[in-house]
């Protein structure tokens, strides 16, 4: 007898692990402000900022921050994702 295919997410990243988020905002104090505001709330203890990294586009208008953090689930990116993507100063988030 044939069983029905029962989709099970599934993820292809093994926890705990070395992950690196990467935000996209105008370059303000207000927008690093806001996103570090964010990463301090979502991993507490766990954030240490000297995991950031700032790049400047060409013209310095734009600024990219690269976090490196140490990611226990899914559902913790879920929700750090969630929380950026919500904050009108970050244009992108990946």
């Amino acid at each position: 007898m044939h069983k029905p295919h029962q989709h099970q997410e599934t993820s292809r990243i093994d926890f705990p692990c070395l992950f690196t988020i990467k935000t996209f905002g105008k370059a303000t104090q207000e927008y690093q402000t806001a996103v570090l505001r964010i990463m301090k709330q979502q991993l507490s203890e766990s954030f240490d900022e000297t995991s950031v990294r700032q790049r400047y586009s060409k013209d310095n208008n734009y600024l990219a921050l690269s976090i490196t953090i140490t990611a226990q689930s899914k559902q913790q990116l879920d929700s750090i994702y969630h929380a950026l993507s919500q904050e009108p100063l970050v244009t992108m988030a990946l």
